[in-house]
């Protein structure tokens, strides 16, 4: 009876907790919400909804290892409570939670939990999808099947199953569903996606001339989609043009050789353009045990977010630069490395931490700034085929990617930043690498020893199998699948079979081909092996 009482008395100081956390949260206040979010959670530590709130409220204030841990904590409630009264709805979201946060182990385990409790199609749903971004794919097409025998006619489930099928090697069955989907009237998103897939499709099956029919069609359905339209299609195009008017070498070598930089060490960066091979290279470079590897984390963003609070002047980067003292940079080199250890704990502390965020190539004005003792590795491919693999793929719309949904202006998007690199890039006081992906290729040993040797390491012979470990954890990257398989050379000079589509693309690529020495078409005569 007193175990009964206390656990009713506990409820309102619980219930006012959990109020008061959502309040400072609606408010964006995530330093208070974790406040109040851990009040609950020690006012009652077997109550799965404080938990699973504190956990959120925890990462969303970038405290992501101890945040993950409560997210668990509370998973491990839920299912037992799931088992108990037979609803897995709040299971699943909780997984779909983990995964936000970049978690799909511990995802995939509450997921299984769920589908034991309660075979329903949502469960399933999310299964496949949770093997598939973990490269377990004969699994996922498993519980494809299991969701489409629940509703075989649903767009979406096929959609999902077509692509499984892709991967599976069955192109002749994937290409015959994505068909029937166009022909289900579907939304405009599954449609959209639809003619991407069967893109994809035609061209592994060097169906080369029937590939743009369907991605010019996905790209005339793409200005309709809502989270298209919402992005700020002119945001990366501003802050080029002011970042090339304000950043100078006075600028940029500031602080390029102070005393104090010995404080701290400085991070590697791997930057280049989406679909230029850094996937590939982080992957490589993960293999030794004395790199610590950061796949598309927002580190950079949480230091300029920093930089804005702390700075008299506002919504100004180059003006924040420029007022900046000794100390501020010495505080940002902190802040940098707090964030690195809230997100991935004691793990990152080794000889070389790389942040790979590919799109950081927009801010390495601030890293020269703030980390001029860095080192960087630029990722140079073929822009052709960068392009190319750009608009094949389907990318989350964002202020960036928003332009790579069109032909055109994905090249426009890709023009501007090397145009940014090559303006820039003399003025820099950090040492940089340039990388070819075609010379990783074509002559792995050589390329991969001289990347090494840039970071003070020897290139090991675990290196030539970073499959076998991409293939077994989660990879933030599009290209998530494709690096979990060895080297190949069949992405090399793939533009080839597409040449004539280029053509009204000259003026975009041209200077880039030139800058970066890349034969013209006219200069190539031969196909790439497939």
């Amino acid at each position: 009876m007193d175990k009964v009482n206390k656990t009713q008395a506990s409820q309102p100081a619980l219930s006012a907790f959990l109020q008061r956390g959502q309040a400072a949260i609606n408010a964006r206040n995530t330093a208070d919400a974790v406040f109040w979010f851990e009040k609950a959670a020690r006012e009652n530590p077997k109550d799965a909804q404080a938990m699973a709130c504190y956990g959120q409220a925890l990462c969303w204030n970038r405290q992501f290892a101890q945040g993950l841990d409560m997210l668990r904590k509370a998973g491990a409630l839920l299912a037992k409570s799931s088992r108990k009264h037979g609803d897995t709805s709040q299971l699943l979201l909780l997984a779909e939670q983990l995964q936000y946060w970049r978690d799909y182990p511990a995802s995939l385990e509450l997921i299984k939990q769920a589908v034991q409790i309660k075979k329903d199609l949502r469960g399933f749903q999310l299964l496949a999808h949770t093997y598939a971004r973990l490269n377990r794919n004969a699994l996922a097409l498993t519980a494809s099947q299991q969701a489409l025998r629940l509703m075989p006619d649903d767009a979406v489930l096929n959609l999902q199953h077509a692509m499984l099928e892709s991967k599976a090697g069955q192109h002749a069955e994937a290409g015959a569903r994505l068909s029937r989907i166009l022909g289900m009237a579907a939304a405009g998103e599954t449609t959209f996606r639809a003619h991407k897939e069967l893109a994809r499709i035609h061209d592994k099956l060097g169906h080369h001339d029937r590939v743009f029919e369907h991605l010019h069609a996905a790209a005339a359905l793409a200005s309709g989609l809502p989270e298209v339209q919402k992005q700020d299609s002119r945001y990366v195009y501003d802050l080029l043009a002011d970042y090339s008017a304000n950043f100078d070498a006075d600028l940029l070598r500031r602080w390029s050789g102070a005393e104090w930089l010995a404080e701290s060490r400085a991070p590697v960066f791997l930057l280049g353009f989406l679909r230029s091979g850094s996937t590939l290279v982080q992957e490589i470079l993960a293999t030794h045990p004395e790199v610590f590897v950061s796949d598309e984390t927002d580190l950079l963003v949480a230091m300029k977010q920093e930089l804005q609070r702390i700075s008299a002047v506002k919504d100004d980067v180059t003006g924040q630069l420029r007022a900046a003292g000794p100390d501020t940079i010495r505080h940002l080199r902190n802040f940098y490395w707090q964030s690195v250890k809230q997100r991935y704990g004691d793990d990152a502390a080794r000889a070389v931490f790389i942040d790979k965020t590919t799109m950081n190539t927009y801010d390495i004005g601030l890293i020269n700034v703030v980390f001029p003792d860095a080192k960087v590795i630029f990722m140079v491919r073929d822009p052709r085929d960068v392009c190319l693999s750009c608009y094949m793929q389907v990318m989350l719309p964002s202020v960036s990617t928003v332009h790579l949904f069109g032909w055109r202006s994905t090249a426009e998007l890709y023009a501007a930043t090397m145009q940014w690199w090559l303006h820039v890039e003399p003025m820099l006081s950090l040492r940089v690498m340039t990388l070819r992906y075609e010379d990783g290729v074509a002559d792995f040993q050589t390329t991969f020893s001289r990347v090494f040797g840039f970071l003070g390491l020897e290139l090991r012979a675990q290196a030539g199998e970073f499959y076998k470990q991409a293939g077994k954890k989660f990879i933030a990257s599009p290209s998530f699948d494709q690096v979990s398989q060895p080297l190949y050379a069949t992405s090399v000079g793939r533009w080839r079979y597409y040449a004539a589509e280029f053509e009204a693309l000259a003026d975009l690529l041209t200077p880039c081909l030139q800058a970066f020495a890349y034969a013209s078409a006219g200069d190539e005569k031969q196909h790439p092996s497939v």
